[in-house]
């Protein structure tokens, strides 16, 4: 099965990845502002990885969402919609211009990502703690049909305080799903708290390797370190991967930088003004 690929990924796939990323924190928190709403911060964690994802590792086609031979991506961590509709549109799967109803009444960009309303959308989250178990599911069902699609999913890290992650982790690394690449963005942030001071999570990379799960620690805000363990082949591995990245919630701009209020915080016109700004 063949995919398109831009001119721009087949020169250089990390200056692409770059470029996409930037514009990804600066639209989505654009849309954040005007519809304040959202959670800018985890938007902003996670930009690097969906860029990555989008701009150089998965098989998509937009013109042919559906396709049986395309990669699919789950966003477990559904809250942080600014950055996956911006992604979306990005990678062309609706106009840009639809970006400007997010959260509008009856727009179909609303806080949590439904596939019924949007192509690019493979299962409807939100509720933390979904996307993981699903995507196991779904590689399953390619290691049984020895189909040769990647399947991947994005989580937050205090999302993983849900035990239904741990249900999935147990069953995915049993059935060696090597098809199946998980990555958790480790920003050390949740809603109101650290994550270390809620629930310990540490020491993580040994709690995956502990369920079957092959395990790779890279800086989430590294284009060329994402991009070179996420395009990785996982033929002959054995086993799932886990991605721990380490990011920083609100990342590129100097008052959200690690900062739980932004979480779910939103910009007032000087907040606004001076995000864009440092993300010029």
């Amino acid at each position: 099965m063949t995919f398109p690929a831009s001119a721009e990924l087949r020169n250089d796939p990390v200056a692409l990845i770059r470029d996409k990323a930037l514009w990804i924190r600066r639209r989505s928190f654009q849309m954040v502002y005007e519809a304040q709403l959202g959670h800018p911060g985890g938007d902003f964690s996670a930009a690097d990885v969906l860029a990555t994802l989008y701009f150089g590792v998965l098989r998509h086609d937009p013109a042919d969402p559906r396709n049986p031979g395309r990669d699919r991506f789950v966003m477990s961590k559904g809250h942080c919609t600014g950055a996956f509709y911006a992604v979306l549109a990005a990678a062309g799967f609706f106009p840009e211009a639809q970006l400007s109803t997010y959260m509008q009444p009856l727009s179909m960009l609303n806080g949590h990502p439904n596939r019924n309303y949007l192509p690019g959308v493979e299962t409807n989250t939100g509720p933390l703690g979904h996307g993981l178990p699903v995507s196991v599911g779904i590689a399953i069902a390619g290691q049984i049909d020895n189909a040769d699609f990647r399947t991947f999913v994005l989580t937050g890290d205090g999302e993983l305080q849900e035990g239904s992650n741990w249900e999935a982790a147990l069953t995915a690394g049993h059935r060696k799903l090597e098809n199946l690449t998980l990555i958790i963005d480790r920003n050390r942030l949740q809603q109101g708290a650290r994550t270390e001071e809620t629930a310990s999570l540490d020491p993580l990379d040994d709690k995956w390797r502990a369920f079957g799960w092959h395990v790779e620690m890279v800086d989430g805000h590294d284009h060329r370190a994402l991009y070179e363990v996420l395009s990785a082949s996982p033929k002959g591995r054995g086993k799932p991967l886990c991605v721990i990245a380490n990011t920083f919630k609100g990342k590129g701009v100097s008052f959200m930088h690690d900062n739980v209020a932004w979480h779910h915080g939103v910009p007032n016109k000087e907040q606004y003004e001076q995000a864009m700004r440092e993300l010029a």
